[in-house]
């Protein structure tokens, strides 16, 4: 090893040993970003509040929900008795709502049948909005106070002040006949209500625009959790299906650096180590070897062997062959992209693909009608695989 290499290393070494020191005596800032996932322990997280939830209702079951409502409700019910094989109360605590239109309907589906739904978020999916006639609104940012009380005298004690984290969210519009209020927020000394009950058939929505309240920072504070418990007890003494999923701003990176990256040390480590490999390259990235030769690509015959194919199946004027093929690949088409079984289509095929797809009621019904028609007819004709491949085109455009 020669001398300039020994300087080098020891440089590095040198490097190594600051950012080392540095990192061990820096003194870690408080990370205040409002995730409300139950796993994290920081401020805003909701770590103490699923903590304490099961510990509540300790005597009956609770459920982690990693699945949309739609995909976990689904699959406890009962077509052919028309219900659910299971009762409880759904609970959902989120800055953002990222549900889409088809959970929300099998929420409002599951109430109906006399559960309960508790959703805190600053923002609601427009089917509950619709479907519940109720609206929120956002008067003006406040960086000051709020306070919180509950309606019910019993809960008179209970009110809190939250100092961080707040906004002025508040329900607008109320269905008078169908909506009980059971909280407000007190801003500038004008009482909001944030807190609501909403009838729904046998059932009931718990809507409360202040997650912030649920979360480890507001627990922590005097007896903030004597306001959480007073909200819990709206709740009847059944199971428990908590959503933990696709919580706002929390999702999991997908990068296999994802763990290297989230650690300082470990970060600045790979940095360097990136930079030094940048500068090896730099100063040693000389010709080793006599230039290679271009080689030119392989020509892509995809097209023309298609014509050929389509020429060839034109000629035999094998429609059957043709048709079965379409179907065929239309139906592996709807197993991959929607999750749908397609060995029976029935009825309810027809209903979960509409659902699923979005698209028109009538052209769906009309398509699923083509198949089920053209692979019981013993001979399809020249016309009837011109209509069934319009139509398929027709789905995959609209």
């Amino acid at each position: 090893m020669n001398r300039t290499i020994k300087i080098y290393v020891g440089l590095l070494i040198l490097f190594l040993g600051l950012i080392a020191f540095i990192e061990l005596t820096k003194e870690r800032p408080i990370n205040w970003k409002p995730t409300y996932n139950e796993r994290h322990k920081i401020p805003f997280g909701t770590y103490i509040f699923h903590e304490e939830l099961e510990n509540v209702f300790s005597d009956k079951e609770f459920t982690d929900v990693r699945k949309t409502p739609y995909e976990f409700f689904d699959e406890y019910y009962n077509w052919e008795e028309d219900e659910y094989t299971t009762t409880g109360n759904f609970i959902h605590v989120a800055q953002y709502s990222e549900m889409d239109d088809i959970s929300a309907q099998e929420l409002l589906d599951f109430v109906s049948y006399g559960n309960t739904v508790l959703m805190s978020s600053n923002y609601f999916p427009n089917r509950l909005k619709d479907s519940l006639g109720f609206n929120t609104t956002n008067e003006y940012d406040l960086k000051g106070n709020s306070y919180f009380t509950l309606t019910n005298p019993r809960f008179k004690t209970d009110s809190i002040t939250i100092d961080r984290g707040i906004n002025n969210f508040h329900f607008s519009k109320l269905d008078k006949d169908l909506t009980t209020v059971l909280g407000h927020q007190t801003f500038d000394s004008i009482a909001f209500p944030n807190f609501i009950k909403v009838k729904h058939y046998d059932g009931q929505f718990l809507l409360h625009l202040q997650p912030i309240a649920f979360t480890n920072y507001s627990l922590l504070k005097k007896n903030n959790k004597k306001y959480t418990e007073a909200v819990l007890g709206y709740l009847p003494e059944d199971n428990i299906y908590y959503n933990s999923l696709n919580k706002a701003n929390t999702n999991v990176s997908g990068s296999k650096l994802r763990f290297i990256l989230s650690q300082d040390a470990l970060r600045y480590a790979w940095y360097l180590g990136l930079i030094s490999l940048l500068l090896f390259l730099i100063f040693n990235a000389k010709r080793r070897q006599r230039i290679v030769k271009e080689i030119k690509p392989h020509e892509n015959t995809t097209v023309a062997f298609t014509k050929t194919i389509g020429n060839l199946y034109y000629e035999t004027k094998d429609h059957n062959n043709l048709v079965e093929k379409k179907i065929t690949y239309f139906l592996e088409y709807l197993r991959r992209v929607y999750f749908l079984d397609t060995q029976v289509l029935d009825e309810r095929f027809t209903k979960l693909l509409i659902q699923k797809s979005g698209k028109d009621k009538e052209q769906i019904q009309q398509l699923v009608k083509s198949i089920v028609h053209l692979k019981a007819k013993p001979q399809c004709t020249e016309a009837d695989l011109i209509h069934l491949n319009k139509q398929i085109e027709d789905f995959y455009t609209a």
